[in-house]
């Protein structure tokens, strides 16, 4: 537990180093200054100045940062960040969001070349590795529901009245449980690195579409892709990862809007190291390829033009392309302040309900 943690924590602040690493290579890029490049928050724990940029390690480790002159607020320096014109702020902002693309389409191409479960076929036998039947969804109040079964549980093995049978697909489940309807039976689950034993009555005469046990099933299977295809693979994954989480988000404002339930959960910094528990307990695919998915999040969220997120920024400076002149500095930051605040304000929230939900 305490070594996923540290393994969590060290891939967030990659994360945020890459992230802040994007708007350092750009400024560098286009001759601007850059005065500091620092992991973590002050106060210092050492520095090297090379040329003009201090490389520091601070104490704090909640992220990273680059410190440009003009970047809040005006200077007079022509390197400076405010002396640029609006297309070159414009790509040293967006770098930083683009490494969040670029990170998931490498950590996706090396989960690709590793191997990575697809769904297959019952009717697919030849060539699979570690074939099985995992659950996807649950129906509330079902008997699978209520013996604590989870989506991505695996079903490994059927037992009744000692007569075993090993499953890896989904017509053996379906044929044992209807052939034992109203009866207990055993079922053998694996959940990360656990394997314990679930007992369940299908269900004689379920609602229509619910199933005996009310699970939904799929078969999956481990495929690997050669390392010249594995990227084009990564990157068809980023482009559909990143359509289903903006489908999400829309679907979630048109529910909100509508005034439906959104369905949506906000999780804070705890309720994403509870993930990423969940996650490694799956094994080093599933753990690289949720890394993937954060970043992709994470890249989603800072891309909004919310002030206080690298959105926001691209947001003043679309406000400036159009009026020909910037934002006064002080309405800047002092808008940027506020949601600031209000953003930690949200995470202090959102993090308490996850200390509630998960413990």
């Amino acid at each position: 537990m305490v070594f996923t943690i540290i393994i969590a924590f060290i891939s967030l602040m990659g994360l945020m180093v890459l992230h802040e690493l994007g708007h350092f290579i750009l400024a560098k890029k286009f001759g601007v200054k850059v005065e500091e490049f620092g992991i973590g928050y002050p106060p210092k724990i050492l520095g090297k100045k090379i040329g003009e940029t201090i490389y520091s390690l601070n104490l704090l480790p909640f992220g990273a940062f680059v410190r440009i002159p003009g970047e809040i607020g005006k200077t007079d320096d022509p390197r400076g960040f405010s002396s640029q014109p609006v297309s070159k702020r414009f790509l040293i902002i967006i770098g930083g969001v683009l490494s969040f693309w670029i990170i998931a389409i490498i950590l996706f191409s090396i989960v690709f070349s590793l191997g990575t479960p697809i769904a297959i076929e019952d009717e697919i036998d030849s060539n699979l590795v570690d074939p099985r039947v995992q659950i996807t969804g649950l129906v509330a109040d079902s008997p699978a529901e209520l013996s604590g079964l989870k989506p991505g549980d695996t079903i490994r093995k059927l037992e009744i009245d000692n007569q075993q049978l090993t499953v890896n697909k989904i017509k053996e489940v379906q044929e044992f449980t209807n052939a034992h309807l109203g009866q207990e039976i055993i079922l053998t689950i694996e959940r990360g690195k656990e394997v314990f034993d679930v007992r369940i009555t299908p269900r004689i005469s379920p609602p229509m579409g619910e199933g005996p046990m009310g699970v939904a099933l799929i078969r999956t299977a481990i495929k690997s892709y050669p390392w010249y295809t594995a990227p084009w693979q990564g990157i068809i994954a980023t482009v559909n990862m990143t359509g289903a989480i903006i489908q999400g988000y829309w679907q979630a404002i048109s529910s909100f809007l509508s005034g439906r339930p959104s369905g949506v959960q906000l999780t804070g910094p705890v309720g994403i190291f509870h993930l990423f528990t969940q996650a490694s307990q799956l094994g080093v695919n599933y753990f690289i390829q949720f890394i993937g998915m954060i970043a992709l999040y994470i890249a989603l969220f800072n891309i909004l033009p919310i002030p206080a997120v690298d959105g926001g920024k691209l947001f003043f400076l679309g406000i400036e392309a159009i009026r020909k002149r910037p934002i006064s500095p002080k309405i800047e930051e002092r808008v940027t302040a506020v949601f600031f605040m209000a953003l930690i304000l949200l995470m202090v929230f959102v993090t308490i309900k996850d200390i509630i939900r998960i413990f």
